[in-house]
């Protein structure tokens, strides 16, 4: 048999193959003397890093506890231009249009006075009648009284003859007819005398009727002329028009609202506000629920709350001085806020042009009230209390070492994003204002105070910063060369 042999292009295959041993050993002894030749890296210990936050310094201040509540404008005193008496209006005041502002005093309408005029002069005339009836009551007495005079002579007179008829009739000069004509006419005259005295006992019954009439007629005649007085009516004050509710030659009833007017003297905003804003306002000595009555109308002025009234338009502020005049009686069950009735005065004449609008009826406004400082109190932003579970509220602090300590604190009132410490705190103490995450006690830190903030908290707790119907700015966002490092 004859042998096989590989053919060239197999052999070739296998050449290519060896070509490629030689570099890759090449690079493995190359590789083998670098590492070989490599120094060990040097192992260093890692510092403890410290962590930048920003603090603030704690500070006794005169915290002005303020509240803020919201409510719509309305005006002091409404007054309704009710009938009192029905009739036909004869004349409207050309004035008497919705909006316009009308004197007090001026007579804005008149209803038709013809009935109540003739009844003022019938009642009159019965008066004058009354009055010539009494007159002649009094003549008649005296007429009575001077016949009772001569009636009562007569009797003497007749009383004497009888007397001188029984005396003759006992001598026997006389008849007994004379007797008896003499006792006749001495009964005739006690008669006419019995008479005269009857009809003087009836004179005072008679004049008493006549006077109670008189009585009765005047105190008609006072309701007469109030009636026809009724038929004009007039301003009782200055005032802004509401609402207008009869023409010309209507006819009104009695207790028909014929129109209706604002007084401009004073406005009032009932605003709703929370209890636990209206709790700071109240000083601790004073309780209103041991207060008697008197003493409790009077706890707006005893309190000592300023007010303001503010209106929002977006790009500025109006503001109107107040007054706090009465607190609300009941507490809104499902809001859970009091209601504050506040009074602006002359709110027309405070307008200036340009810069705050006149304060009028339907304004939706804010309310803020600010009551007595409290002197050495100590607050924090909202943002330097941290609530921890089933313990109480944890504020930070930089201790000595400038490391990070929890400080176990009893927060008071909040007002905005001011919190009130009662306890837990003193005066000096850096509290830590970053937010911190992870937040480990007893961590470096390399703190910096927060100038801008601490400036920014003294001015709203003390009331030095301007009024804003929005919350109290937080404070401000840690910078990314900060916090974030």
């Amino acid at each position: 048999m004859t042998a096989q042999t590989p053919s060239d292009g197999s052999g070739r295959t296998w050449l290519k193959r060896l070509l490629i041993l030689p570099p890759i050993l090449l690079g493995a002894a190359v590789l083998a003397f670098l590492v070989t030749g490599r120094e060990p890296p040097v192992r260093t210990d890692a510092g403890e890093t410290a962590q930048p936050v920003r603090t603030i310094e704690m500070q006794p201040l005169a915290f002005v506890p303020r509240a803020v509540g919201y409510g719509t404008v309305e005006p002091g005193v409404v007054w309704e231009a009710v009938a009192e008496v029905p009739g036909t209006v004869i004349e409207r005041h050309p004035e008497l249009e919705r909006g316009q502002l009308i004197e007090a005093g001026t007579v804005i309408l008149r209803l038709d006075p013809t009935d109540y005029e003739l009844a003022v002069a019938r009642i009159a005339a019965t008066l004058e009648s009354i009055a010539a009836e009494l007159e002649e009551l009094d003549a008649r007495e005296a007429n009575l009284r001077a016949s009772l005079e001569i009636e009562r002579r007569a009797v003497d007179l007749a009383e004497r003859e009888l007397a001188r008829a029984r005396q003759l009739f006992q001598r026997g000069t006389a008849s007994q007819s004379r007797v008896d004509e003499a006792e006749q006419t001495l009964l005739s005259q006690r008669q006419r005398v019995q008479e005269l005295e009857n009809e003087l006992n009836l004179i005072p019954a008679r004049r008493r009727v006549l006077e109670a009439n008189r009585q009765v007629n005047r105190v008609e005649r006072s309701q007469a002329e109030r009636d026809l007085a009724r038929t004009e009516i007039a301003m009782p004050f200055d005032g802004r028009i509401a609402e207008v509710g009869v023409e010309t030659a209507e006819y009104v009833t009695a207790g028909q609202v014929m129109a209706v007017a604002d007084g401009i003297d004073v406005a009032e905003v009932t605003a709703q506000v929370a209890l636990a804003q209206m709790a700071p306002l109240i000083p601790r000595d004073i309780d209103p629920a041991r207060l008697p009555a008197p003493a409790l109308a009077r706890l707006p002025e005893r309190l000592g709350i300023a007010a303001e009234v503010r209106l929002d338009f977006g790009d500025r502020t109006a503001r109107w001085p107040a007054r706090l005049d009465r607190i609300s009686e009941t507490i809104d069950a499902e809001t859970r806020t009091l209601g504050v009735i506040v009074q602006v005065d002359d709110p027309l004449r405070l307008a200036i042009p340009g810069q705050r609008p006149p304060l009028t009826k339907g304004m939706y406004v804010a309310v803020e009230l600010q009551g007595r400082p409290r002197a050495g109190t100590l607050v924090v932003p909202r943002v330097a209390l941290h609530r921890r579970e089933g313990g109480r509220p944890l504020v930070y602090v930089v201790d000595e070492e400038d490391r990070l300590a929890f400080r176990a604190v009893e927060p008071g009132p909040e007002q905005g994003d001011l919190v009130v410490i009662e306890e837990g705190l003193a005066a000096g103490d850096r509290v830590v204002v970053s937010d911190l995450v992870p937040a480990i006690e007893g961590m470096r830190l390399a703190p910096r105070r927060d100038e801008a903030l601490a400036a920014a908290l003294n001015a709203r707790a003390t009331g030095d910063d301007a009024p804003s119907t929005a919350a109290p700015p937080a404070a401000p966002p840690a910078s990314p060369d900060e916090d974030s490092e």
